[in-house]
């Protein structure tokens, strides 16, 4: 018998008999996929029809939600899942038919669109509607219907047309360990004043989670043993995310704002680089295990058609506008990176990490990041991704140690990043940062090892939302920390997120944390705010 949570010795054998190079191509890869989960190979004609009438209890229990707003469309979503942690969410292996609507008011009087769309079985029941000929810079409402049951209302909008110089106002959120604590943060930001919200990975954590919820010592519920124990196969992601979207400050977040996401490593595994695990398993056995993970994280987020993933690839970077105000670079730093330098952790700078063949974005995303800065007419270029790309410091010896998960690992990737900026005339430039369960703001410098260089740009590092647990406003290592980097402008350890407006004079962020997530309903307050001036790159305190 297999263990729970495993894949089977067979198809394990099995991707071992593709092996990496057939896996790469993705057919191997869906082919596997398909045998792993008992999907019809042919795709998603494969499956009958169930009657919608025939759903018996409420199939809306993960909410609603939307996505990477464009000037005249946006991104709808919904999973249907009676039962949410059962397999197949309580559902038949059958098609359903789902009805949409969208409207200029919460009460749907004035409809705009309307139309159906199939709940395949194959992709878990998930529904990925995209709403388009809407008009540009509105607020809409949405929501889902099938048999004789109606969603909640979700609230989206649209990015201004092509020339609008239009302010905005985003949230940058990260890192939600569910066994870390509550989403507090969450309940605030349903109610902030924001246009979108970026999220910047580790959306779940594969790790195991115990009957009470870990930190949040659940008393009124006990989780069922499903979870207690690591994600490795697509069933075991798919749970995982509906235990997450079971957490109503959640819910409540993505039904109120358009989210724009990208992953970091714990959607699939801790500190994973391209193929290759943290636990030395041959490739072609993670890449099933991938595959599974990028499957299920399509499934249960608003992602594009594009972004759909052939067995273990999914192309995750995009590029958004919002007029002429911004541009925004969605980065994937887990997919195509080398493998960490010096066997991960923390290690000081050295021919290995500083070799130039090293990199964490991959040529081919490379590329495209710097031809789209060329083309740019935005007056800020934004860039949202996963690790800490400024030089940070871990200590105070004459040459220190530094992370080499982040960009310091991968030196000259960042150099030929902030040449390519540089080259193209980016002059706002800003990077928005998780990772690190922290809230930092960085000045970027032309030449990091040069305290006295150029400020070239704005890096903004969201904390966490719940991972790290409570945290503390100055952790242990915070004077060390501000004192090795003379660019670092602030920190703090406490849980939340950050909201950035971007205006055509300056941006301002704003740091807000709660107080406490291992208990839940703590407040929110506003631990640090900082601006800079369009044309001149540096943090000021406000």
């Amino acid at each position: 018998m297999t263990p729970a949570g495993q894949h089977s010795p067979e198809l394990r054998a099995a991707a071992r008999h593709l092996g990496r190079r057939r896996f790469l191509t993705g057919t191997g890869a869906a082919a596997a996929l398909a045998f792993a989960t008992n999907l019809p190979t042919a795709g998603v004609a494969g499956a009958a029809e169930m009657d919608a009438a025939r759903v018996s209890t409420d199939p809306f229990t993960l909410g609603v939600a939307s996505g990477d707003p464009q000037s005249n469309s946006v991104l709808l979503w919904t999973r249907l899942a009676p039962k949410p942690f059962e397999e197949g969410g309580g559902l038949p292996a059958e098609r359903v038919t789902v009805r949409w609507e969208l409207a200029r008011d919460p009460r749907f009087k004035r409809l705009v669109r309307r139309g159906t769309v199939t709940a395949h079985p194959e992709f878990n029941h998930s529904v990925h509607v995209q709403a388009d000929h809407l008009d540009a810079d509105r607020t809409y409402y949405f929501r889902f219907r099938t048999g004789t049951w109606i969603s909640e209302t979700g609230r989206t909008r649209t990015a201004p047309p092509a020339s609008s110089r239009a302010a905005l106002t985003l949230a940058a959120v990260s890192c939600q360990a569910y066994h870390d604590g509550y989403f507090t943060a969450y309940k605030h930001l349903a109610d902030d004043d924001v246009d979108v919200v970026f999220h910047l990975g580790d959306y779940l954590y594969e790790y195991a989670v115990n009957s009470v919820g870990g930190a949040r010592k659940y008393t009124d519920r006990v989780l069922p043993d499903i979870f207690n124990r690591e994600t490795q196969t697509l069933d075991d992601y798919r749970r995982r995310y509906a235990l997450y979207k079971s957490d109503p400050d959640l819910r409540a977040a993505h039904a109120a704002h358009p989210f724009v996401v990208t992953w970091d490593d714990h959607e699939v595994e801790n500190n994973y680089a391209d193929d290759v695990d943290e636990n030395g398993n041959p490739p072609e056995e993670f890449l099933l295990r991938r595959a599974s993970a990028y499957r299920a994280y399509w499934e249960n987020l608003p992602l594009r058609r594009p972004q759909r993933p052939t067995g273990s690839d999914m192309q995750l970077y995009r590029r958004l506008h919002w007029g002429r105000t911004a541009q925004f670079d969605i980065l994937d730093t887990r997919q195509y990176r080398s493998d960490q330098a010096y066997g991960d952790g923390a290690h000081v700078p050295g021919p290995e990490s500083q070799d130039p063949r090293r990199s964490i974005t991959g040529a081919s995303q490379e590329r495209w990041l710097i031809d789209g800065w060329r083309r740019s007419r935005a007056l800020w270029n934004v860039v949202p991704q996963q690790v800490i790309f400024s030089e940070r410091k871990l200590d105070l010896n004459a040459v220190a140690k530094v992370s080499m998960d982040a960009w310091d690992g991968y030196s000259a990737s960042r150099d030929r990043v902030l040449a390519g900026a540089r080259s193209a005339g980016v002059d706002n430039l800003m990077v928005l940062t998780g990772d690190v369960h922290v809230g930092y703001a960085f000045d970027i410098k032309a030449d990091f090892g040069v305290p006295s260089s150029k400020v070239v740009g704005t890096e903004i590092v969201a904390t966490s939302i719940a991972s790290g647990k409570d945290g503390a406003e100055r952790p242990a290592n915070w004077e060390t920390y501000m004192k090795a980097n003379p660019h670092l402008k602030f920190y703090n350890g406490r849980r939340g997120y950050v909201t950035v407006a971007l205006g055509r004079d300056l941006a301002r962020a704003d740091f807000k944390t709660v107080s406490a997530v291992t208990t839940p309903g703590a407040p929110i307050t506003t631990a640090a705010s900082f601006v800079t001036e369009a044309g001149d790159p540096g943090l000021r305190p406000v």
